[in-house]
């Protein structure tokens, strides 16, 4: 529950550098999602195909697919902490940025194997910089104890679900109608948009926020200070919810491999006569996102100011366990059609795919932007932007498995992984509520 002094420090409004931020990763998840969106349906389409593919397998696809976009969510551990000892974080999100662009661009090409590949190598080490430090200055433009931070991360979020939303219906469009490589070209045209604001306004609107390093010189050379017992126990429990949501994100992930690829093969996509790209489905999750983030941050900021703010750990049980609900759904579908032997020619309700992605993302409300602000609140300021990077390694792993769970709907049946998923990611939401006392005790006040 909130504490005296969180209620005490509840304030309307919000700093005008968020909503810079709020722009700038906006742009940058148009790049990423907009290329994410065709990423999978590019590996899996025929080298015959007029659009561009290059003919893998579901199983070869989905683990590149699992092994890029988990190591998009590794490198920040290394961009964190380059940026908290000599980069700094604001530099850092330039260079990351110019880096995807420049791995988009690479993509566009299409020369070659070798421009693919180096593509994708600019995308992952772009985003190292980038992701773990724009998070941290979201952090840094809130005093320790200042009740909007949840509500700021909520809007953030906003951010970033604007620029998902608009991705697939641009990048996907421009992909699914004249070729995949122009849907990558708008991707890397959006990320040039968005270094452009940040670099333009940054000053303006971030003063000295996130300009400089976290450690001065004169603190890297003196001997490194002992952590205290209440700043190891924060860190401890920032590693052990973690561990937690890995299992979140691999679920939450299959919306861009086993869902798409069950979307585009078994749902009727048709309404009103026209049938509706597969890509644009992968704007439905942040759509919901836009429509419900401004209700979920008034929510947190009206149950503080009542004292009766559910911990982190409590909305993160729930998170999950809506995400299992969703994969629920998607047992409907299978069953709709007849099971996983049914004639691939039956098609399964655009509802229950509709449905599933609504419970999703009230889940990844509940668990991801409160996420972000918890770290920032936990982590000691000096190794902020590391913490956060190990907060994101929960995705690296997450996406890793999601990439091997593609496989085993193909040997298994998805009737057999959608369910599993959603009976697991439940089960563990009530083991983090039975734990969630012990966490909130080891936060030492900052929960």
């Amino acid at each position: 529950m909130a504490s005296t002094l969180e209620q005490a420090q509840v304030k309307k409004g919000h700093p005008k550098g968020l909503y810079l931020l709020f722009m700038t990763e906006m742009w940058e998840r148009f790049s990423y999602y907009g290329m994410r969106a065709l990423l999978i349906l590019y590996l899996t389409s025929a080298t015959t195909n007029q659009l561009g593919g290059r003919g893998w397998t579901d199983g070869d696809a989905g683990m590149l697919y699992g092994w890029f976009t988990g190591l998009v969510y590794l490198t920040p551990i290394l961009g964190g902490w380059l940026a908290d000892n000599y980069i700094g974080q604001r530099r850092s999100i330039t260079m990351g940025g110019i880096l995807m662009m420049l791995g988009q661009f690479a993509l566009f090409s299409e020369v070659s194997d070798m421009t693919f590949y180096l593509g994708l190598g600019l995308l992952i080490i772009g985003n190292g910089f980038f992701k773990p430090n724009i998070s941290t200055i979201v952090g840094n433009l809130y005093e320790e104890n200042d009740a909007r931070r949840d509500s700021a991360f909520t809007i953030f979020y906003m951010g970033i679900n604007a620029g998902a939303f608009l991705a697939p219906l641009v990048c996907g469009y421009l992909g699914e109608t004249y070729g995949y490589r122009y849907g990558f070209l708008a991707a890397g045209i959006g990320m040039m948009l968005g270094q452009i604001m940040f670099n333009s306004l940054a000053q303006s609107y971030l003063g000295n926020v996130g300009k400089f390093v976290a450690k001065t010189a004169e603190e890297k050379a003196a001997p490194k200070k002992v952590l205290s017992k209440d700043e190891t126990d924060r860190i401890a429990v920032i590693l052990v919810l973690t561990v937690f949501v890995i299992f979140f994100w691999a679920g939450f992930e299959q919306a861009g491999s086993s869902l798409s690829l069950y979307t585009d093969r078994y749902i009727d996509r048709v309404v009103f006569g026209w049938e509706i790209p597969t890509s644009w489905f992968q704007s439905v999750n942040p759509i919901f996102i836009v429509a419900l983030a401004p209700v979920i941050s008034s929510l947190w900021i009206n149950l503080a100011s009542k004292g009766k703010n559910p911990n982190v750990t409590v909305k993160m049980a729930l998170g999950m366990m809506l995400l299992g609900l969703g994969f629920f759904l998607m047992v409907g579908a299978v069953m709709e059609r007849g099971g996983d032997v049914a004639d691939a020619s039956i098609k399964a309700n655009i509802w229950w795919l509709v449905g599933a992605y609504f419970l999703h993302t009230l889940g990844e409300l509940c668990l991801s932007p409160v996420g972000l602000s918890m770290v920032t609140k936990l982590a000691p300021v000096a190794y902020a932007s590391m913490l956060m990077g190990v907060w994101f390694l929960s995705s690296f792993v997450a996406n890793i498995m999601g990439g091997y769970i593609v496989q085993y709907v193909e040997q298994l049946g998805a009737l057999t992984i959608f369910g599993g998923i959603g009976a697991f990611v439940i089960v563990l939401g009530f083991v983090l509520l039975a734990v969630s006392k012990k966490l909130t005790y080891m936060m030492h006040g900052r929960g």
